[in-house]
């Protein structure tokens, strides 16, 4: 898999009520890969990551799968957001259940997949259990099974733990991180807070507002085998000071 982010640019209305959002944006991704885009609000990551779900076109540049043009939504990218977006009146298996129905898999498979990937994300005991009587990591977690039983062949990550409070937040990061280990998926993250970038992938990309546009990447080289300890090391938390400071200085200059 390589998904290709070209001089992607990004522009909404036009004339004097133009607002330009987006300026040259280049990334890769390759399988197995876990990326993340960092900026505070404004700088356009939300953007960048309905331009490859597919949710917007480019005004500008090129965004493609495999060499194919992403043109709107596909089965190849699968998407978890902020919010859990779950269907409330279906249980947690009728959820995981629901794309690969949509996708006209055989009755079989979807069961065997969706009890696979419940186990997978440590829920095979909720399966009968409505969104309302999980709580809210659980209810992500049920989301991130549902996208991955499509076998997605990238999975975008929205915010993805920005409703869940610091401790369970930190519960969550440690899961998708064996979970990305465990399963070799291939990712691309975005979130505002530095430290959760960090410590999940192995590259991340800075973002400045006004337009959004790329102005530093860096290669997270880690060790990540305790994400617990990893949080409290000398050199983790200098890199996380470092940017953090340098984002804002960003928001700073642009304020």
């Amino acid at each position: 898999m390589h998904l290709s982010v070209s001089g992607v640019s990004k522009t909404f209305g036009s004339g004097s009520k133009a607002k330009h959002v987006l300026e040259d944006i280049n990334l890769e991704l390759d399988s197995g890969e876990f990326v993340a885009l960092v900026g505070s609000s404004g700088s356009g990551k939300s953007t960048v990551m309905r331009l490859v779900a597919g949710l917007e076109l480019p005004s500008s540049g090129t965004i493609t799968v495999d060499g194919q043009p992403v043109k709107g939504p596909g089965s190849d990218r699968g998407m978890v957001f902020q919010k859990y977006s779950l269907y409330p009146w279906l249980s947690a298996a009728e959820n995981v259940a629901f794309g690969m129905q949509l996708q006209g898999r055989p009755k079989r498979e979807v069961n065997e997949r969706t009890a696979y990937f419940l186990e997978v994300v440590g829920l095979s005991d909720a399966g009968r259990r409505l969104p309302r009587e999980l709580s809210g990591g659980m209810q992500q977690r049920v989301a991130i099974a549902r996208a991955l039983a499509a076998d997605p062949k990238v999975l975008l990550l929205d915010e993805p733990f920005g409703a869940l409070d610091l401790q369970i937040r930190e519960t969550m990061q440690e899961f998708l991180y064996q979970l990305w280990e465990r399963t070799g998926l291939t990712a691309l993250l975005i979130t505002h807070d530095v430290e959760e970038a960090l410590l999940l992938a192995q590259r991340v990309h800075i973002m400045a507002p006004r337009p959004g546009r790329i102005v530093r990447t860096v290669e997270g080289k880690l060790d990540r085998r305790d994400l617990s300890f990893l949080r409290l090391s000398a050199p983790f938390l200098e890199l996380r000071e470092e940017l953090a400071n340098y984002l804002r200085v960003l928001d700073s200059t642009m304020g």
